[in-house]
């Protein structure tokens, strides 16, 4: 009994990763670096194809994207500027990106004094259907990620915004 309650708990660990990270920089500014393109490739994946619209469909690529770099489907899910930028990614090329196909990142934006508190999670671990072991895997890979490039984000959005 009590091993069955411990393995409940190890899968539910797996269904979200947050992170809270203040950037000095205006909501606006936070907005446009983690939702366009061209701002993304400069601190999370290595090229980045897709219209920052609800609905735009793309792809992006990790790696060195001509030599065999890994591509990944992405979809824009909700973008509101300076408030609020979603997408779902991973899902097989040629499915429509929906709960139990891929993963929802949601990046939430708040201003604080003089810059942007921003509130990332990450879900949808749990819902794709894998075995605890691919689970446990996706999310450690998942958390090994956003703790490598997030660290990236506050510095290139604050040139960014001295930029502007």
């Amino acid at each position: 009994m009590r091993n069955r309650w411990l393995r409940k708990v190890d899968v539910m660990e797996y269904g979200t990763i947050e992170r809270e990270i203040h950037i000095d920089a205006t909501p606006e500014v936070v907005f446009d670096v983690v939702s366009s393109p061209e701002h993304l490739r400069e601190w999370w994946p290595d090229e980045a194809e897709y219209p920052a619209v609800p609905g735009g469909a793309g792809r992006i690529c990790f790696g060195d994207c001509a030599q065999g770099g890994t591509w990944v489907q992405f979809q824009v899910v909700d973008a509101v500027p300076g408030r609020l930028f979603s997408f779902r990614w991973t899902h097989a090329e040629g499915e429509v990106a929906a709960p139990g196909n891929s993963f929802l990142v949601v990046f939430e934006l708040e201003p604080t004094g003089g810059g942007t508190l921003l509130r990332m999670t990450e879900s949808g671990f749990r819902e794709r259907g894998w075995d605890e072991a691919k689970v446990a895997a996706e999310y450690a890979d998942h958390v090994n990620g956003w703790d490598h490039f997030l660290p990236q984000l506050p510095a290139y959005a604050a040139k960014v915004g001295a930029a502007a």
